[in-house]
């Protein structure tokens, strides 16, 4: 399919994907995640506010719209306005934005029963607010607000005020399913009917996902011959969100085939930025950014992938900034351990690699995550007939961690490295925060270099149970290279510390 459609991708996340419960940016990192969504991924508009919300939005998009107007991004920055006078105009006008977003009534219900009005004085109310935007040097673009229930029970009213604006200098009609009632079909049927009523006229299509429907209703907008989308980055939005920017993006190179500039080589630095400001978590099986969805499972995948790439489809991970893994549990087969120990420059031979898929399945029948950075581990303790912690270079000799109700907590280490101790102390904001930096006071004394800390994730399986086992999980970064430790205890704290104990022993031998 190619409809030779040139694509507008404007994106909400800082205006409908802040509606997100419990989701509030502030003035800098409503800044940081604009640069992010139009230098880096480069989407064509964003929209960054409603107007009137409150003093920290107006400082906020003042603070984006000096950026913008610096780099050449002010006509890509937009607000959302009411339909309310003057009012919203002057507040958005006064903070240096040249586009307006009017949010107008797209039903009839809408129009008779939250504004009490007739459809022709919404219209002149409208019509006012576009004329005193144009006389003010600004864009305009309207909302038609509730349009999906508007085109099942009043397409006429729909008519009547597209009809009633259509001359009047609107650049977008913006056209939302508000409350995610579509389905492909109507989408479809409903998006082809405003292209063929209306042929002059420029129509985004704005998808929520209360259906799970977002993106195949994005999709058939698009097929009908939409110029322009709505997203957000994860998904984010009012109830169930909006249409993700990650999963549209291949389907439009992929399935689509249309013309558009966003660069899927950043997708993964923005979602992740977002993800980390949000506080929302993006699902480890979301197409495209989620953690898992390029590790396969299956040892008959890694062996056709070995042999003809058989079980690859065009959603390379590179393409995403991305890497294959194949991950390590009970499916597992001697071509997911061929791949690990290949990343890892370890070298067995075949009955080595036999004994070493036996142990990782009898793991994963335990229900135990085996990840690469344990396969050394485990290679130990198969071909050493178990591991001696005497091996190893680094070994914690004991720890002190003391907590008392109003004062910080206090960890005195001891750690040996190559048979000789070393000790010290320090508080923190948390018992393993200060085992950490106790740990590290030892390393710089030494000159050692250590890794920083990316990412610390702590699963504790349901049931209540006080004493039900944890597992930490904790991505380091070193010299560049991130790789991931896991420790399991009855201790949340113990748990990462064996994490940790993994990692000073993975560290020691890069360097």
């Amino acid at each position: 399919m190619n409809l030779n459609q040139r694509i507008e991708v404007m994106d909400t996340t800082l205006r409908d994907g802040e509606q997100t419960a419990g989701v509030s940016f502030n003035a800098g990192e409503k800044l940081t995640i604009a640069k992010l969504l139009l230098r880096e991924l480069r989407v064509n508009r964003i929209e960054v506010a409603s107007a009137r919300v409150s003093l920290g939005e107006k400082q906020a998009l003042t603070e984006i719209c000096s950026w913008a107007a610096q780099k050449g991004f002010l006509d890509s920055i937009e607000v959302l306005g009411l339909v309310d006078g003057n009012l919203s105009v002057d507040w958005i006008s006064s903070c240096g934005c040249k586009v307006v977003n009017i949010l107008c009534k797209g039903s009839l219900r809408h129009v008779t029963k939250q504004l009490r009005k007739t459809p022709q004085q919404h219209l002149n109310d409208i019509i006012q607010v576009i004329d005193y935007a144009h006389s003010k040097g600004m864009v305009v673009n309207v909302y038609l607000e509730d349009w999906s229930h508007g085109m099942i029970d009043s397409r006429d009213y729909v008519s009547f005020l597209v009809d009633g604006l259509k001359d009047r200098g609107v650049k977008r009609f913006m056209l939302p399913d508000t409350l995610g009632i579509l389905n492909p079909d109507q989408t479809y049927e409903f998006c082809k009917w405003m292209i063929d009523t209306w042929p002059g006229l420029h129509f985004d299509f704005h998808a929520h996902n209360d259906y799970d429907l977002a993106v195949a209703n994005t999709y058939a907008a698009i097929k009908a011959g939409f110029q322009g989308i709505h997203t957000t980055v994860n998904g984010l939005g009012e109830r169930t969100g909006n249409a993700p920017v990650s999963s549209l993006v291949a389907i439009m190179n992929d399935h689509l085939h249309v013309e558009n500039t966003l660069d899927e080589g950043a997708l993964m630095h923005v979602c992740r930025y977002v993800e980390s400001i949000s506080g929302m978590r993006i699902p480890s099986n979301k197409p495209l950014i989620g953690e898992s969805v390029f590790t396969q499972s299956s040892g008959v995948h890694a062996d056709g992938d070995n042999k003809d790439r058989l079980y690859m489809n065009d959603l390379l991970p590179e393409r995403f900034g991305r890497v294959r893994r194949y991950a390590l549990g009970k499916t597992s087969g001697k071509a997911n351990i061929r791949e690990n120990l290949k990343e890892l420059g370890i070298n067995l031979t075949e009955d080595q690699i036999k004994a070493v898929t036996q142990r990782v399945v009898e793991l994963g029948d335990k229900k135990q995550d085996v990840s690469p950075e344990d396969l050394p581990f485990i290679i130990a303790d198969v071909l050493k007939g178990g591991h001696d912690p005497a091996e190893d270079k680094i070994h914690i000799v004991n720890y002190s961690l003391q907590l008392a109700r109003g004062m910080r907590p206090v960890a005195v280490v001891k750690i040996q490295i190559y048979g000789k101790e070393y000790e010290d102390s320090s508080a923190g904001d948390g018992q393993y925060d200060a085992f950490m930096k106790a740990l590290w006071k030892i390393y710089d004394s030494l000159g050692k270099p250590h890794p920083v800390l990316v990412d610390y994730q702590v699963t504790i399986p349901p049931g209540g149970r006080t004493d039900a086992l944890v597992a930490a999980s904790i991505t380091w970064n070193f010299q560049g290279s991130e790789f991931k430790t896991r420790g399991i205890d009855s201790d949340q704290t113990e748990a990462a510390i064996k994490a940790t104990l993994k990692m000073l022993n993975i560290v020691e031998t890069k360097i």
